[in-house]
């Protein structure tokens, strides 16, 4: 089959306009993809009967060690019971956790700061309860 000039100019148009579109919709959607808390442990509003040895929070990037921390804070006086060593997981960088001391029960904020390889900051929290008390070992 012969195909005329205009027909495949034509043709050209619509792949190009079509491209076009799909670059229109995609690229917003994969630039704007920043960095989200996706689990943790322990999770967001939890209570507790034991209180955990860790916190761990995963994340949707992975995270720049050096410039990502977490901390635990209690509820009721407002201090730090865990401020550091933050660890990003070598096995999975988008892991960050925090070793926590023996909590007793009590209300507690897991504070996050984190930057992604993508260089977007992220910051957060959420809070957990502990019914009973001491770390489980």
């Amino acid at each position: 089959m012969v195909t005329s000039p205009i027909g495949r100019a034509r043709r050209l148009a619509r792949r190009r306009a079509l491209w076009g579109l799909a670059a229109l919709v995609l690229l917003p959607a994969i630039a704007g993809a920043h960095a989200v808390l996706l689990r943790a442990v322990p999770p967001p509003g939890a209570t507790l009967r034991v209180a955990p040895r860790r916190a761990r929070l995963w994340f949707s990037e992975r995270l720049e060690p050096v410039y990502s921390t977490a901390s635990v804070w209690s509820e009721a006086t407002g201090s730090a019971v865990a401020a550091g060593p933050t660890a990003v997981s070598a096995d999975d960088p988008r892991l960050l956790s925090v070793a926590l001391p023996p909590l007793p029960g009590g209300a507690y904020a897991v504070r996050y700061r984190v930057l992604s390889v993508d260089g977007h900051l992220l910051e957060g929290a959420y809070s957990f309860t502990v019914a009973g008390g001491a770390n489980g070992r």
